[in-house]
């Protein structure tokens, strides 16, 4: 008899790398759970489809780094607010910008989509809420009120109200018909990060970060009840779609809550760090993080986890038996939202007028059009996501599989769920169970998944400079699942196709690198070595300030105390980047300073004041003083490396030694 085999009940889809800085701001599409856009520190926004490592569109067009993004409801437009304050909308399928809108005077904190109308509102550091139409391409309303950063708006489910929580430790309920505000909700001590309407009754979930989840009735206006003791800041719920639960994505876990009484019906370890959306789809949770330029995606099983019943962990601490269970979904304690019909929900308006306005562009139009792109970076991804061949199955099609559960890291855990003592997740325990003795986690005897994304592993901290394969490739994925002859020819043919998909990407890479490379190599050839490595730095590459620096590194007279200033700050950035061969230039740049210049600097430095004015000499000071800022801030950096093993530690100690002087 096959022994059956026991699935994760949450696990890690992917690792991307989004953008080429810091990733600032992300969103899940609600409606499939499929779709991810980031927004990065490069001012671009990118799209992906989850599970899939090419970014299938890169929007450009802010001038300053996006900190918030949103897609509406049908993932038809998305919207990105700029640390400037601007506001750029796009039309995802026609691929263009469809909307500029300006008027904040701060960054962008928020940003929500009407679920029924062509409006978008938004929330600013300059602590107002602006509703915007698309249509015309202007401001309708302005909303105020709070006293700090709105930090989330969300619109209730039909469209009548508008939920804002900000820095002042408030949520208000703004009505959009009166353009006034109904009513306001203190309690939270911190900051409020986020807001969530409940699906169908006339309730709404707000998280702080005052570690508190504050539940409020939408009729009598005031609060239900209050889930305490949360591991950290609430910066991500979600309500299950039929309204059973509420989902709170905590450091490392995900909770599942319910609020008359207050409960928790289960908790899931998740190793996601600081999860910063969720979505479901296919009774799958979906969860992303991100972390400098790196997003991350994991799955829950929701089939595994206790949403409703008896309860798994009390974290109000509250000893009262459960009386009574939760009303179920079907009947409701409150009023349901009227919701209008839904022949309005498509934004049909949006796309007329938007194609009526391009026939006769304004001027402002057009500076939109040639400012703001929408580059496809995968045709392919592209349209069978927002060019379906059938029209009525949409953005991604609805009815996706779920992601296949990889099995459990330890097959022996199979043996131990047989027994009747409480089951445990090998690597997602789940820390209590029901009363009664059921267990958690039940044994799915079902044939193991075949599946070609495995469970991936840890990226290292450093990537060597030798190594044999490249980054981001793996052998096994060009390899079949299953050992079939008759495969062998489309394997190929699916392994060819995946190299092509970054083809392109990486000729656009090498040639914007080659074109930087030229543009120092014509500023070197004047003689100005200053002036070669300042162009370099201010192309802000650091592959490109690494091939300059290879080569003044080969001739230790090249180097001069003004050159230091510029390359002292480009070294410490490359002392902790996650690239050796990067890592070994920066130490080897570092050493040629610190043997040259270093006794110079602090004899400089130590000198008695000179009499009288010696303006070359105050220059030299000037220089002096600064590098030794420099040096000394790369020397806590250089201590804390010290410690590792092998050649980088080798390296990072011999330079500790050569820096004690500054101590």
């Amino acid at each position: 008899m096959a022994t059956p085999v026991v699935t994760k009940t949450a696990w890690k889809l992917q690792e991307i790398v989004a953008h080429a800085s810091n990733v600032s701001s992300l969103v899940l599409g609600k409606a499939s759970g499929r779709l991810l856009a980031t927004g990065g520190d490069d001012c671009r926004v990118n799209l992906w489809s989850i599970n899939k490592p090419n970014c299938i569109m890169s929007l450009t067009g802010h001038t300053s780094p996006v900190e918030s993004v949103r897609l509406n409801t049908p993932e038809e437009l998305i919207v990105a607010g700029s640390q400037s304050g601007s506001i750029r909308v796009w039309d995802l399928e026609a691929a263009k910008i469809l909307r500029t809108l300006m008027g904040h005077k701060a960054n962008i904190c928020s940003l929500d989509f009407h679920p029924y109308g062509e409006f978008v509102a938004s929330g600013s550091q300059d602590t107002n809420i602006k509703l915007w139409d698309i249509r015309r391409k202007g401001c309708v309303f302005r909303y105020r009120g709070h006293s700090q950063a709105v930090r989330c708006l969300r619109f209730s489910p039909d469209g009548k109200w508008l939920a804002s929580a900000a820095d002042d430790h408030t949520v208000k309920l703004w009505d959009l018909t009166a353009g006034k505000m109904m009513s306001e909700f203190p309690g939270h001590t911190g900051p409020v990060n986020v807001v969530e309407f409940h699906p169908n009754e006339y309730l709404l979930a707000s998280g702080s970060s005052d570690r508190t989840i504050r539940f409020w009735d939408l009729e009598k206006f005031q609060v239900v009840s209050c889930i305490e003791g949360e591991p950290g800041p609430v910066r991500s719920i979600l309500f299950n779609p039929d309204g059973c639960c509420l989902y709170s994505g905590c450091q490392d876990s995900l909770r599942v809550y319910g609020w008359e009484p207050e409960r928790c019906f289960d908790v899931v370890l998740v190793h996601w760090g600081k999860v910063a959306d969720l979505a479901i789809c296919n009774d799958q949770l979906i969860g992303v993080a991100f972390s400098q330029s790196n997003v991350s995606s994991y799955v829950v099983d929701l089939t595994r986890v206790t949403r409703t019943g008896t309860v798994a962990q009390d974290p109000v601490q509250d000893s009262r038996p459960l009386v009574q269970q939760p009303p179920h979904p079907s009947a409701p304690l409150r009023r349901i939202y009227e919701r209008p019909s839904t022949t309005c929900s498509k934004p049909q308006r949006v796309k007329q007028n938007s194609e009526s306005e391009r026939r006769s562009p304004s001027s402002e139009d057009d500076r939109d059009e040639r400012e703001s792109r929408a580059e496809i970076q995968n045709a392919e991804d592209y349209n069978e996501i927002f060019q379906p061949k059938n029209s009525i199955s949409r953005t991604p099609p609805r009815r996706s599989e779920p992601f296949p559960a990889p099995p459990e890291d330890d097959m022996a855990t199979a043996k131990e769920a047989a027994k009747p003592s409480p089951a445990t997740d090998a690597q997602f325990p789940v820390p209590n169970i029901c009363p009664g003795g059921a267990d958690t986690l039940e044994v799915l005897s079902r044939p193991p998944v075949v599946t070609s994304t495995p469970a991936p592993k840890a990226e290292p901290a450093i990537f060597p400079a030798t190594r044999n394969e490249p980054i981001g490739l793996k052998a096994s994925d060009f390899l079949p699942a299953v050992k079939i002859p008759q495969q062998a020819e489309l394997v190929d043919e699916d392994a060819m196709s995946q190299i092509r998909k970054g083809h392109d990407t990486m000729c656009v890479v090498l040639t914007s690198r080659h074109k930087n490379l030229d543009t120092v190599r014509g500023v070197w050839t004047t003689g100005d070595i200053k002036t070669s490595v300042d162009s370099a730095v201010a192309i802000n590459d650091l592959s490109v300030v690494v091939d300059l620096l290879n080569i003044v590194n080969q001739k230790a007279s090249l180097w001069k105390l003004d050159l230091c200033t510029t390359v002292l700050p480009q070294i410490e950035k490359l002392l902790q980047s996650k690239y050796e061969s990067y890592v070994q230039t920066g130490c080897t740049s570092l050493k040629l300073i610190l043997q040259r210049f270093l006794p110079l600097i602090t004899d400089i430095l130590a000198a008695p004041p000179s009499v009288g004015v010696d303006i070359s000499r105050e220059e030299r000071l000037h220089k002096c003083r600064l590098c030794y800022k420099q040096l000394k801030s790369i020397s806590s950096l250089v201590k804390s490396k010290s410690g590792l093993s092998g050649r980088h530690g080798s390296a990072f100690r011999e330079l500790h030694l050569l820096m004690a002087s500054l101590d």
